[in-house]
């Protein structure tokens, strides 16, 4: 199945309606019909937030992750819609998968 694939860059502990930014996105994509996401945390990373490793005691909980979801362009556009739409401004990246599942014909 061709689909795209989203990936969110966010800060670790970063929160939107009380909530940490992935849970958010989470129950937004449930909504939407999104079969699934991942959130990933880095060991380290630089943006505009500045340059996060775990090397440094004082930067626990401030690590860059990202949230990652696979389907339908629609269903992406509607994600980014109302991501948007919440005021939440994250910084993304998009592009195009080839979904499958082993052992399925």
């Amino acid at each position: 199945m061709q689909a795209i694939c989203i990936r969110f860059f966010v800060q670790e502990g970063m929160k939107h309606a009380h909530q940490p930014v992935h849970e958010w996105l989470f129950e937004q994509a449930r909504e939407l019909g999104i079969p699934g996401g991942t959130v990933f945390r880095a060991a380290a990373g630089f943006g505009r937030h500045g340059v996060h490793a775990d090397a440094f005691f004082e930067l626990a909980g401030k690590l860059p992750e990202s949230i990652e979801f696979s389907t339908d362009e629609g269903s992406i556009a509607a994600l980014v819609q109302r991501a948007g739409a919440a005021g939440l401004r994250l910084v993304y990246v998009t592009h195009p998968v080839r979904m499958g599942v082993t052992g399925a014909d």
